[in-house]
């Protein structure tokens, strides 16, 4: 599973998620179906640590409702909420692989 956190932007990295709130989580076959899908970036990987900052936050939830066939996708649906998540907390995610 791939578990995300809200971390505000101008927070240092962590090496673990430690007192972050957990914002959700994406399963690999999700997150791979958005990656083939092209909504999130090919750079990304299921397997390794990444952070998204609250620019491409909005940019991805920009994508998505830009596309309304997109918006009733169940996959698609699983990445908004994280996504809006880290809107309402004006935070950006990081995602840890375990």
């Amino acid at each position: 599973m791939l578990d995300f956190y809200l971390i505000p932007d101008i927070q240092p990295t962590p090496g673990s998620p430690g007192s972050l709130e957990q914002a959700g989580e994406l399963d690999s076959r999700t997150f791979g179906l958005l990656k083939e899908k092209k909504i999130i970036p090919p750079q990304y990987d299921y397997y390794t640590d990444f952070r998204w900052n609250n620019t491409l936050i909005q940019q991805l939830e920009n994508t998505i409702l830009m596309k309304p066939a997109l918006q009733a996708d169940t996959d698609v649906q699983q990445l908004l909420l994280l996504l809006r998540a880290a809107r309402e907390k004006q935070s950006g995610l990081i995602a840890y692989a375990d």
